[in-house]
């Protein structure tokens, strides 16, 4: 493989000679090689424009020879559209604040906008800081990539979540009717139907999209244009609202200038909000597929009250076993977006007087969160939810045979002399009706009218005349004097 050399504060360094990166790039190369994971699409597209945006400001304002801004903006526009993908070779952990991100994208414009002007790799008619990175620090321009490509991934997730909550009230609809057991603390509890569980998933959310959308608010502030550290220092005083400008329509949002740029270069508090929100959303998705797999559970000698998809064999040595496959891989992202969450805040904590140098692994972190939720709801949408099915008859056996009905009973019996009946069946493992029938303390009638299932997922008005009715007769007297 043939190399060029080039020169920098250290030295001579060589690089490969088809290679659009330079010395700074091939230090860095070197240097950190320590996951094998590259920088993320969006975030090299962020870069870009946010070159581009800088290059149209500063030949806007004079401050830089027309020409060469030509170049960098088409070389930028290259960049964009991922025609030099394998340039952006860095590791996503490396060096505080992420300069050699930024400079690995100066290089790549820099050596593609001399080729543009006639010259050659390595000649730098356009100079990488002095052209490229002009009215620039990694230090403002690194935190704003990594929110307009937080913000480019948002919108596949938001639609995701979207859909999500679509399926899950779809599914209510469906099983609106289906009466179930509902239950607390591992135990029978009282009737609820299966459409409403599935409802208070999709209202949980629902939820998650407004508290996502108010961390997004936050993202919107950019703070380019602050440079090293925020004050500005090297740039034209009508920069930073010429670079924000252009970069709402290059990037096509709505983005705006950070009140306080000093701030927006110390403070990383916008991505710990939407990492935490992230992480809520994650906490929502792990309890769903949790209770699906407990639901599904069986198919004989679980509860079994609905029958999820089958996707794949569940075992290599016991035939036929099917698992819940799905929920399983949703849980396992769910875990890693709560670690993405820690580190993020973690690294948030470390911003020493003006900087935060972490901002590489929160990048690398909330973007993995970011897409990974968006994949999950997409694979839990359409694999497992959508074709979810009821199995109605289990529900309702589980149901009448529960002691799920307990709780109507209180207003008309009273709490002690449920809990006797309760006991009873349980210790002649017989129904509550069968037990309050043989003593004859409500008749049938009345009974079924107050066991009325449909009518105990639901408020309603106790009736009162029957209450005193039950509560004066003798076999109810006769049965209080037993216990």
């Amino acid at each position: 493989m043939k190399k060029r050399a080039e020169k920098d504060v250290l030295g001579k360094i060589d690089v490969d000679e088809n290679a659009y990166y330079g010395s700074f790039t091939q230090r860095a190369r070197e240097n950190f090689q320590l996951s094998g994971i590259k920088a993320d699409s969006e975030f090299i597209k962020s870069l870009a424009m946010i070159k581009k945006a800088a290059a149209m400001a500063n030949s806007s304002l004079e401050v830089l020879d027309r020409n060469k801004a030509n170049a960098i903006i088409k070389a930028a526009d290259e960049v964009i559209a991922n025609k030099f993908s394998d340039n952006f070779v860095l590791d996503v952990f490396q060096a505080g604040a992420g300069t050699p991100f930024n400079m690995n994208m100066n290089e790549v414009i820099a050596n593609r906008a001399t080729e543009l002007l006639g010259g050659k790799k390595g000649q730098y008619l356009v100079h990488p800081n002095n052209d490229v990175n002009m009215a620039q620090s990694s230090n403002d321009v690194i935190p704003t990539a990594v929110r307009l490509a937080s913000l480019f991934l948002l919108k596949k997730l938001m639609v995701e979540i979207k859909n999500f909550e679509n399926s899950l009230r779809k599914k209510s609809r469906e099983f609106e009717d289906i009466l179930k057991t509902g239950r607390t603390h591992f135990e029978d509890a009282v009737p609820i139907t299966l459409g409403q569980e599935f409802g208070a998933w999709a209202d949980s959310i629902e939820k998650n999209i407004v508290r996502i959308k108010n961390a997004e608010k936050e993202i919107l502030e950019l703070g380019i244009g602050g440079t090293a550290i925020g004050t500005g220092i090297n740039t034209h005083p009508e920069f930073k609202d010429l670079v924000i400008e252009n970069l709402k329509k290059i990037a096509n949002i709505d983005v705006y200038k950070a009140k306080n740029s000093i701030e927006t270069t110390q403070s990383m508090d916008c991505f710990v909000s939407l990492s935490n929100a992230l992480r809520i959303l994650a906490i929502d998705l792990f309890r769903i597929a949790n209770n699906l797999s407990i639901l599904n559970s069986g198919p004989k000698a679980g509860i079994g009250e609905v029958i999820l998809p089958e996707v794949e064999p569940g075992s290599s040595i016991m035939p036929g076993k099917i698992n819940p496959s799905i929920p399983e891989a949703v849980i396992m992202c769910c875990y890693q977006a709560f670690g993405n969450d820690a580190a993020i805040s973690n690294a948030a904590q470390y911003s020493i007087l003006e900087l935060n140098v972490m901002t590489p692994v929160i990048a690398h972190n909330l973007f993995q969160s970011e897409k990974l939720l968006a994949n999950a709801l997409k694979m839990f949408r359409e694999k497992c939810i959508d074709g979810i099915k009821a199995n109605e008859e289990r529900c309702l056996g589980l149901l009448n045979s529960s002691f799920a009905f307990a709780t109507a009973l209180n207003p008309y019996l009273g709490y002690d002399v449920v809990s006797k009946i309760v006991h009873d069946a349980l210790k002649k493992n017989k129904t509550l009706k069968e037990i309050i029938l043989e003593n004859k303390i409500i008749n049938e009638s009345d009974l079924n009218c107050i066991l009325n299932t449909k009518n105990m997922t639901k408020p309603g008005i106790i009736n009162k005349k029957l209450a005193e009715k039950i509560r004066k007769s003798e076999n109810f007297k006769k049965f209080v004097k037993k216990m």
